[in-house]
This record gives structure tokens, C-alpha cells and sequence, in this order.
């Protein structure tokens, strides 16, 4: 189990975080021996737990061994309970392994299992059954790790004095941001919320005021416009007909003004400046 965590805690989210370790050159899954500290490069298989491999931190542990991967002497690699001498931190970038804080090259595969080699190419490439890069694999266990400690209210085993965790925060400062998440007040945001929420009705309830007068507005000008078409156009055409009503009334007046002592059968003309004569004279 991961020094300063809880066992629950820690058996849970290695086997989550469980992934076969593939070489990119040769294509063949790193395997811990079972009676032996020794590597193997075999074909991959996912049922084994022997090739299961997770991230404690910043060291990688064989889940069928329960072992760490650990640098022993100049170049050679095997297994080794984790926290003793033989114990290596791994540094993880652009798929390549390197023990962590040292030169001693990188983790590559050979004939015989893997070595140290500062070889860069295909075989110190490391990934996963997916083809993706083991470095994926530590960044995702290592957030897996920080929501474990959230969740939990043991963080670490007191017992481990001042070790510092897998994740480089000091368990006094996890322990404090632990109480800071637990004790927060979340009325501030809350009453926030509220008040935002609340303007923005007002808001709302005033635009939407704002369009039911203007829609009435419109909807009075165009009936408006509609009840003055037909009182126009009236007015038009009564316009239009009073020049002939006019002609109409003269012509009248004119007829009535003709003298009414006629006899019968005599004929008058009226002339162009009004006058009325007899065309024959008696």
C-alpha cells in the first residue's frame, strides 16, 4: 500500500489505475517474475496481474508482486519491495522512463528483460495497452489520488511522521486544505446567486413590459391608419364631384331665371352674355 494512505483508499484506485506497460519497438508487455525480482518482456496479456502496472506517485508497483520497479546497481532493473534502499522514484516525459534526480539514463528493452540505456529512440518508449503514452497514465493517477484524499477524512497514517506524500504536498498542508474544503461557507455564493437571479427576473418582467406596450402602440396607429383610409378617400371623391354639382346648380338657377311668359311656339335663343331674345319677332 502507498505509504500515507489509507488501505482502502490505496487498493481501490491501483487496481482502477492498473495499465500493461508496452514497449513501442518490440511490442511485448514488461512482466514481473513470480519467484524472482527479475523483468520479463512477454507477450501482453491483460488477465495477468503480473503485467498490471500503476502509479504510486512517482513509482510504478506490479500489482501480481506487489512490488516496486527499482534500479539496482548501475543499469540493471527489477523488482523490489517498495520504500527500501533499492526503491527508485521514476521520472515519466514524452513516454521515456528515468529514474528520478539521476542520469543514469533511460529504461529501455533489450534481449534479455530491460536495462538503463541512454538510448532515445522506439525501444525506451513506454505505453499502454492502447497505445497511449505511460505518462498519461501517471497524471491520471495521480488526480484519481488528490479526489481519494478529498473524500477522505484520514488522509495519511500518522504514524509516517513527515514523510511527504506521492502527490509532493507536506501532509500538514493536504491536512489544512483538506479542513479548508470541509469547513468552507458556501452562504456567500449562495446569497450571490440568489440576488443575481432575482435581477434578472425584474430585468426580464421590464423588457418584457417594455414590448407589450410598444406591440399596443403599434396595433392603435394601425388601426388608425385603417379608419382614416376610407374618410380620405370619401373626401376625395366628394372633392372630385363638386366642380359638376356646381355647373349643375348655375345651369339651374340659369333655367330659372328664364322668363316663364312664353307662348306657344315661339322660339328664344340665349346668347353668350346671358340675354334671352326672341328669335322671330311678331
Amino acid at each position: 500500500v502507498l505509504r500515507g494512505w489509507p488501505r482502502s483508499y490505496a487498493g481501490f484506485f491501483a487496481d482502477i489505475g492498473a495499465f500493461l506497460m508496452k514497449n513501442a519497438k518490440v511490442k511485448l508487455c514488461l512482466q514481473a517474475s513470480q519467484t524472482n525480482g527479475n523483468l520479463l518482456l512477454e507477450d501482453c496479456n491483460p488477465e495477468s496481474d503480473f503485467q498490471d502496472w500503476s502509479w504510486q506517485g512517482d513509482s510504478l508497483m506490479n500489482h501480481g508482486t506487489q512490488s516496486c520497479l527499482s534500479v539496482v546497481g548501475t543499469n540493471s532493473v527489477r523488482t523490489g519491495l517498495c520504500g527500501t534502499a533499492g526503491y527508485a522514484s521514476w521520472d515519466c516525459s514524452n513516454s521515456l522512463l528515468s529514474p528520478l534526480g539521476s542520469s543514469q539514463g533511460y529504461l529501455v528493452a533489450n534481449r534479455k528483460g530491460v536495462t538503463l540505456s541512454n538510448t532515445r529512440g522506439l525501444k525506451a518508449q513506454w505505453q499502454d495497452g492502447a497505445d497511449r503514452s505511460a505518462c498519461e497514465e501517471k497524471a491520471a493517477e495521480q488526480d484519481r489520488y488528490f479526489l481519494a484524499a478529498l473524500a477522505s477524512t484520514h488522509v495519511y497514517d500518522h504514524t509516517a511522521g513527515n514523510a511527504t506524500l506521492a502527490l509532493g504536498i507536506d501532509p500538514e498542508e493536504l491536512e489544512k486544505l483538506l479542513w479548508f474544503f470541509r469547513r468552507e461557507d458556501p452562504s456567500t455564493w449562495n446569497y450571490c446567486v440568489l440576488v443575481l437571479s432575482f435581477v434578472a427576473m425584474i430585468l426580464g418582467l421590464l423588457l418584457l413590459a417594455i414590448n407589450i406596450a410598444r406591440n399596443r402602440k403599434r396595433k392603435i396607429y394601425a388601426y388608425r391608419e385603417a379608419a382614416q383610409t376610407p374618410q380620405q378617400a370619401e373626401l376625395e371623391a366628394s372633392q372630385a364631384l363638386m366642380p359638376a354639382q356646381e355647373y349643375s346648380l348655375a345651369d339651374l338657377q340659369k333655367q330659372e331665371l328664364a322668363p316663364q311668359d312664353q307662348r306657344s311656339g315661339e322660339v328664344v335663343v340665349r346668347l353668350k352674355d346671358g340675354t334671352i331674345r326672341s328669335l322671330y319677332t311678331e
